[in-house]
């Protein structure tokens, strides 16, 4: 991956901390290393932790053109995510896969999974592009 097209972490990314691994055209994958503050009160990953991994991933996979200079920003439109199982490992890794779309509005789907392979959610989302000039500015 071009190190080049990685952006500095957004200050909820930086709180979490997942950080991206790989980013290509239509697929994205991220990392979120597992710690205390991100659980619930069973002792498990709190499910809005999946959800906003899926979100991210699923944004990403739509959003890449390969130029630093030339960044793509989405919103999401709407989202399902499904709770399947459990993690068994310390490291929760988000895929997601852009698959199809048009111009304006574009479709992905996402699993998060641990780093052992154990199937803990998926999701599916709907992205509307957004490159309005307040899409790249942060406060």
């Amino acid at each position: 991956m071009d190190q080049r097209l990685i952006e500095t972490p957004y200050p909820m990314q930086s709180h979490l901390g997942f950080v991206m691994k790989l980013w290509e055209e239509n697929h994205a994958v991220f990392h979120l290393p597992l710690e205390q503050f991100l659980m619930n009160r069973y002792g498990i990953p709190h499910g809005g932790v999946h959800a906003v991994l899926l979100d991210t991933v699923m944004g990403f996979a739509g959003c890449y053109t390969g130029d630093p200079e030339n960044r793509r920003f989405a919103m999401t439109l709407s989202m399902n995510v499904n709770f399947l199982g459990r993690p068994e490992g310390k490291i929760l890794v988000g895929e997601a896969r852009r698959t199809g779309g048009g111009k304006t509005i574009y479709f992905a789907e996402g699993t998060v999974c641990d780093e052992l392979g154990n199937l803990v959610a998926t999701g599916t989302g709907t992205f509307r592009y957004n490159n309005s000039p307040f899409a790249s500015k942060r406060t």
